[in-house]
C-alpha cells in the first residue's frame, strides 16, 4: 500500500501563502474549512449551487459531513459580501491512489468541488485556488494531481490533460441480440447494503489492473449503492451479484428502471455501476441487463472506450456510443510518475518538458527495459544518448501520455508534440488496457 503519511501531511498543511497574498490584494481571504467547522454547511451549500444542485437539507449536510473527514476543504471569502460567512469560491482535495499501467498505483492529490461564484468571476480566484493547491500538493510530496471536470477547457492552463476517456452507451435492447458467452455460475438479487459491501471489496481487488481507476472514497459507494441516508429515490436502485462455480462473488451490478406507462414493453433501464472481476462475471452481468423483461432501451456511463460489450452483441449498430474526456491528470514529479508505470516496448526517450508552473520543467532520460520497467533520470543538454528518441512536449501533453490513453503518434499529427520518431515513442508509451475511470469525484 502507498504510505498514508501524505494524507496526514496534506491535512496538516495550511493554504498556499502565495495564493493567500494574491487574493488578499483583492480584498479576499483564503482559508481552510474543516468538516467540523461551523462554516462547513455554508461551504457545502456553495458547492451545491456551483454544480447546479438544490439547497442541501440539514440531513444531507450531516450525511456529507460524516463522510468528508478525508477531504481538505478550502474556501475564498469576501468580507464585504452581504453574507461574509459563505465562501465565494471552493475547492477540496485529498490523498488518493491513481492506477497506472502495469498493475500498479501512485499517490495522487485528488481535487474536487472547484467552484467560483458568478458574482466574483474574472478576479483571478480560480487561478489562485488551483495554482495554490498544486503548490501544496507538490510541497507535500505528491507526484501527480488528478480531477474530473464539468467544464473541460478550464484546466489545461494549469497543466492538466485528459488521460482517461469515458464512454456513454445507449442500447436498443430489442435489436442488440446476445452473441457473447453464457457463463455457468449464477446471478442473484441482493440488498443495497450487500452490494455496497461487494462493490468496495471487489473494486479494491481489481482497480490496479485498469489505468486511470482510483481508490474510491466510502461515501461514493454509498451513493452508487443507494445506502446514503440523504440520497433521493434510493429505493429505486436494484442490485444483483454474480457468483462463480466455486461460490466466489466475482461481480455486482446496480441499476434502475423507468417504466413507460404508455407502452410497458418500451421501458428503460440505466446501469449505474457494473463491476466485474472476471470475464465470466462481465458476460453474465451484461447478459442479465440485456435480457431484462419489458426493457427497450439501456443506458450506461463511464464505460471504457474499449468495452468488450461491443463484441458481445449481434448488432453493433444497436449501440450508440459517445466518448468524452473524463479523468484528468497533472504531472508534478516527472521522474516519480514515469518510473511508476510499465511500458509497451523497450527503448529510450529523451524528454524535453516545458511547464509554465515549473514543476515538470527539464530534460529527462526515460529508459525502458525489455520487461517494461523504466528508469528516469535528469539529463544535461550535452548528454544525449545516440539510441534515444527525442520528444519535446509540454507538461499537458506528457500528462496525456502518462496512462497510455493517447498515442504519441496522434499527438505528433495534432501538432502537440515534436519527436524524432513519434511512432517509436508511441510504441514505448503504449499499454494494452485502455485507461478508464468508472466514477466522478
Amino acid at each position: 500500500m502507498i504510505d498514508d503519511s501524505l494524507s496526514r501531511d496534506l491535512h496538516a498543511t495550511d493554504v498556499s501563502e502565495a495564493s493567500a497574498v494574491r487574493l488578499a490584494a483583492r480584498g479576499l481571504e483564503l482559508r481552510r474549512v474543516p468538516g467540523t467547522d461551523d462554516g462547513f454547511p455554508a461551504w457545502l451549500q456553495v458547492v451545491a449551487r456551483g454544480f447546479l444542485d438544490g439547497i442541501r437539507s440539514p440531513a444531507q449536510i450531516e450525511a456529507v459531513r460524516e463522510r468528508s473527514a478525508y477531504r481538505r476543504a478550502t474556501g475564498v471569502y469576501d468580507p464585504s459580501a452581504p453574507d461574509p460567512h459563505a465562501p465565494v469560491a471552493t475547492l477540496a482535495s485529498w490523498r488518493g491512489e491513481l492506477s497506472v499501467p502495469g498493475d500498479a498505483a501512485i499517490a495522487a492529490c485528488a481535487i474536487s468541488s472547484v467552484t467560483v461564484s458568478p458574482t466574483h468571476r474574472r478576479r483571478g480566484i480560480a487561478r489562485a485556488l488551483l495554482e495554490g493547491e498544486l503548490d501544496v500538493a507538490r510541497s507535500t510530496g505528491f507526484p501527480v494531481a488528478m480531477l474530473t471536470v464539468s467544464e473541460s477547457p478550464l484546466y489545461g492552463r494549469y497543466g492538466f490533460a485528459p488521460a482517461a476517456f469515458g464512454a456513454s452507451w445507449r442500447i436498443d435492447a430489442r435489436r442488440a441480440g446476445w452473441i457473447g458467452p453464457t457463463p455457468s455460475g449464477r446471478v442473484d438479487f441482493i440488498s443495497r447494503e450487500r452490494v455496497r459491501e461487494l462493490l468496495a471489496t471487489v473494486h479494491e481487488r481489481i482497480r490496479r489492473a485498469v489505468p486511470g481507476e482510483v481508490d474510491v472514497p466510502g461515501g461514493h459507494w454509498d451513493a452508487i449503492a443507494g445506502t446514503r441516508p440523504d440520497l433521493e429515490k434510493a429505493e429505486q436502485r436494484r442490485a444483483v451479484q454474480y457468483t462463480d462455480d466455486e461460490g466466489e462473488v466475482r461481480g455486482a451490478l446496480v441499476y434502475t428502471v423507468q417504466e413507460n406507462e404508455a407502452d410497458f414493453a418500451a421501458s428503460r433501464a440505466h446501469v449505474h455501476y457494473l463491476l466485474a472481476e472476471t470475464p465470466d462475471a462481465y458476460a453474465a452481468l451484461w447478459r442479465f441487463v440485456l435480457s431484462l423483461d419489458l426493457i427497450a432501451e439501456i443506458t450506461a456511463d463511464q464505460l471504457s472506450v474499449e468495452e468488450p460489450l461491443r463484441w458481445m452483441i449481434a448488432d453493433q449498430r444497436a449501440a450508440t456510443v459517445s466518448v468524452r474526456d473524463h479523468q484528468y491528470v497533472r504531472i508534478l514529479d516527472v521522474a516519480t510518475c514515469l518510473s511508476s508505470r510499465r511500458y509497451g516496448a523497450p527503448g529510450a526517450v529523451v524528454l524535453e518538458v516545458s511547464d509554465p508552473l515549473g514543476y515538470a520543467e527539464g530534460r529527462w532520460l526515460l529508459r525502458v527495459a525489455d520487461d517494461g520497467a523504466a528508469a528516469v533520470t535528469p539529463l544535461a543538454p550535452e548528454d544525449i544518448p545516440a539510441d534515444a528518441v527525442g520528444l519535446a512536449l509540454g507538461v499537458e501533453e506528457l500528462s496525456a501520455l502518462f496512462l497510455g490513453g493517447v498515442s504519441a503518434t496522434t499527438l505528433a499529427y495534432a501538432g502537440r508534440i515534436r519527436s524524432t520518431d513519434a511512432d517509436a515513442a508511441g510504441r514505448i508509451f503504449s499499454w494494452p488496457t485502455a485507461p478508464r475511470l468508472s466514477i466522478w469525484y
